[in-house]
């Protein structure tokens, strides 16, 4: 790797390529799919004459963040790829992103999995979008108008929980504050991403009721196929419960397995204060302190986790 500095790697690969196409993690999130869209939005402002794609499959729950293209294979040889939000290559939506001529990672997750020509990771940030904000403060010619700030806001207020989580920091306020400051209507964008439809009101119902906590605070939930079916949730729609159960009083950390059709199960750790990332890096995955995921194999592993979560002592 380069001593120069990783910033400035991002803005000349930039400037340098006339086709840019933007990929960013599965199952994504108001930050994946946010950071994915500011960063466009500001791209194409910035340069009309460059061709700059937002790579990836519908995620229809998160379409009124922006909008997924499908980017004929025939572009890549000669194009830039950003992998924006993502932490390990099998992750990335979309195919086809081996093929460019010059590969990107930008980041806020440990990096446990470097990739990439360019790497700039930012652990230290909230979010993905909060580093894309960074990027135009850094830049001579690039800027944040009204229709990147909304992407970018939304991206903040989910990866942060409307700024509950423990990344949150004062520069985290003031990025948003300056999103603010172009016209953004907020309070919409919260009103948004806070809403849920019937359907999905049904599944947090049967979390609530379902959910097993221990004396010393440890949560757990299992979805399984023939759950899913019926509530007929779009696919990734599940994922609202994980953070909905930690608003229960009695837990601490907590976690929730949902069962893929292939029958293993994709793990979210969540916690208010015991870290849980090195139990989800021991089942191969990973994250953030309090915010991790992974992927259990079987039913047993299942169990396992749920007995290491138990086991962990409760942070004061």
């Amino acid at each position: 790797m380069s001593d120069i500095n990783p910033i400035a790697q991002v803005l000349a690969a930039i400037a340098q390529y006339d086709t840019i196409i933007i990929h960013r993690h599965i199952n994504p999130d108001p930050d994946a799919i946010g950071s994915q869209t500011g960063l466009a939005t500001i791209l194409r402002e910035a340069y009309p004459q460059k061709k700059i794609y937002t790579a990836g499959s519908a995620a229809p729950g998160l379409a009124w963040i922006g909008p997924q293209q499908q980017v004929p294979a025939t572009a890549y040889p000669d194009a830039l790829v950003i992998v924006i939000d993502t932490a390990n290559t099998a992750r990335i939506d979309s195919d086809h992103y081996q093929e460019a001529a010059k590969l990107m990672k930008i980041d806020h997750h440990p990096n446990r999995e470097p990739f990439g020509d360019i790497q700039w990771v930012d652990a230290g940030a909230s979010s993905s979008s909060e580093m894309v904000y960074d990027l135009v403060t850094y830049s001579d010619n690039l800027a944040i108008s009204k229709a990147a700030a909304a992407p970018l806001y939304a991206g903040i207020i989910g990866d942060t929980g409307r700024f509950l989580y423990d990344l949150t920091t004062a520069r985290t306020h003031e990025v948003a504050a300056a999103l603010l400051r172009t016209g953004i209507d907020a309070p919409a964008i919260g009103r948004q991403e806070d809403q849920f439809s019937p359907q999905t009101g049904k599944l947090l119902a049967y979390a609530l009721a379902h959910v097993t906590v221990t004396a010393n605070g440890a949560g757990s939930l299992i979805m399984d196929q023939a759950l899913l079916k019926e509530m007929g949730l779009p696919a990734g729609r599940e994922q609202a419960v994980v953070g909905f159960l930690g608003k229960l009083s009695t837990v601490d950390r907590w976690v929730v397995f949902t069962e893929r059709p292939d029958g293993k199960y994709r793990v979210e750790f969540r916690s208010k204060r015991t870290p849980i990332q090195p139990l989800a890096v021991r089942h191969g995955g990973g994250g953030h302190p309090l915010a991790s995921g992974a992927v259990a194999d079987s039913a047993d592993e299942v169990q396992q986790i749920i007995q290491e979560l138990t086991d962990l002592s409760a942070a004061n």
